[in-house]
């Protein structure tokens, strides 16, 4: 599961950077290196997607209120 964690982590804040960069440079990283539009790109972005929702779960972890 630890290995899922961190894979799911990593695409989450590669998603992340490259709508950073989109919103800071208008230049789109994933398009730029797959194409636009390509299957490839959807693949990206469904990972990016999957992986954001796969990270919902983390919430009951991270943002409890211990006190």
């Amino acid at each position: 599961m630890k290995i899922l964690n961190c894979i799911c982590l990593t695409i989450a804040i590669v998603g992340a950077l490259n709508w950073g960069i989109i919103g800071l440079f208008d230049f789109n990283v994933v398009s730029s290196i797959f194409g636009d539009g390509t299957i490839l790109t959807r693949i990206v972005y469904s990972l990016v997607g999957l992986s954001g929702l796969y990270l919902i779960g983390f919430y009951g972890l991270v943002c409890r209120d211990d006190a």
